[in-house]
């Protein structure tokens, strides 16, 4: 025969159920709602985000282009709870309008303003139905807010990758690799030199021993105003891995307090070829490779005599 703590338990399983029918129900209405007014929700949306000065870098035309497409996507994933195709789309979008200057703030503002937008039309729906209210709202508020969480985590994402590209062309050019003559490259470094930088110098520098097949690079760090232990050993293993591919490093441009740095960590100067600036470092170069540089006017003598 069931007990009473039976029958609690069985009417505590039936209320779940009921609750979760319940919640799925509401959800169909909800978009149902949101479907049947779209055109009336889109404007309105797209016109609190030119009065809150968002998505200023976009034109009109854009902002309610975009406006429309983020809309569909917000209600397909109230209906489906499913946020993959959200996901992907706000990739995407961020991808397109975070070179144009769109900031963080104005996305997460957006995607607020729009929930802001659907609330309202949910209170003057359900007004004269207060409990009926409060059931919409519990079944849509966690929906929202796991869609705007979608949304500006993905951008934040985007813009992070878009911030790591940048600073690797910013690296980049910031370390060039010149070739000045046959099998000479020159590699003139200016700035701060922390590890991660340390790291691709040495690696574009190779490949640029290995592609100009040089056989003498000279180094300058005239602009480098200071250089720590781990950036000096670096700089040795960069001279020997160039010397391993052939090529002989002149460094130029060594400061005193760099070279004071050098002696007092016990780095083996032996190792490196060093000459006081980069024109003499230049000069050293050619000398090494056989190249003269004489005047113009004693060439012509020279040419004349021939």
């Amino acid at each position: 025969m069931p007990t009473k703590k039976d029958a609690l338990q069985f009417e505590g399983k039936t209320n779940v159920d009921t609750s979760d029918e319940s919640r799925s129900e509401l959800l169909r209405q909800l978009v149902a709602h949101l479907r049947e007014n779209r055109t009336q929700l889109r404007q309105e949306w797209a016109r609190r985000i030119t009065e809150a000065k968002l998505l200023t870098a976009m034109s009109q035309d854009e902002i309610f282009a975009e406006a429309t497409t983020i809309y569909d996507n917000y209600v397909d994933a109230l209906q489906s709870g499913t946020f993959e195709a959200l996901q992907t789309y706000a990739r995407d979008l961020s991808e397109r309008i975070i070179p144009r200057g769109v900031e963080t703030h104005e996305v997460i503002g957006i995607v607020l303003l729009l929930r802001d937008v659907l609330a309202r039309s949910l209170f003057a729906k359900y007004q004269h139905d207060f409990a009926l209210l409060n059931r919409i709202l519990d079944a849509y508020e966690p929906a929202a807010n796991r869609i705007a969480n979608t949304v500006a985590v993905s951008f934040v994402q985007e813009r992070e990758r878009t911030i790591r590209q940048q600073q690797e062309a910013i690296r980049e050019l910031s370390t060039p690799v010149l070739q000045v003559r046959d099998r000479l490259l020159i590699l003139p470094i200016i700035g701060v030199i922390d590890p991660q930088r340390a790291r691709q110098l040495t690696e574009q520098l190779l490949r640029g021993i290995r592609t100009n097949r040089a056989k003498l690079v000279v180094i300058d760090i005239t602009g480098v105003a200071a250089m720590d232990s781990n950036v000096a050993n670096n700089l040795v293993q960069t001279v020997e891995a160039s010397r391993l591919l052939g090529a002989s490093v002149i460094v130029t441009g060594l400061s005193p307090e760099i070279a004071q740095t050098l002696v007092t960590i016990g780095v083996d100067l032996s190792k490196m070829n060093t000459v006081g600036d980069l024109q003499g470092g230049i000069e050293e170069a050619e000398r090494f490779l056989g190249y003269k540089v004489v005047p113009v006017g004693e060439a012509a003598i020279e040419d004349q005599r021939r």
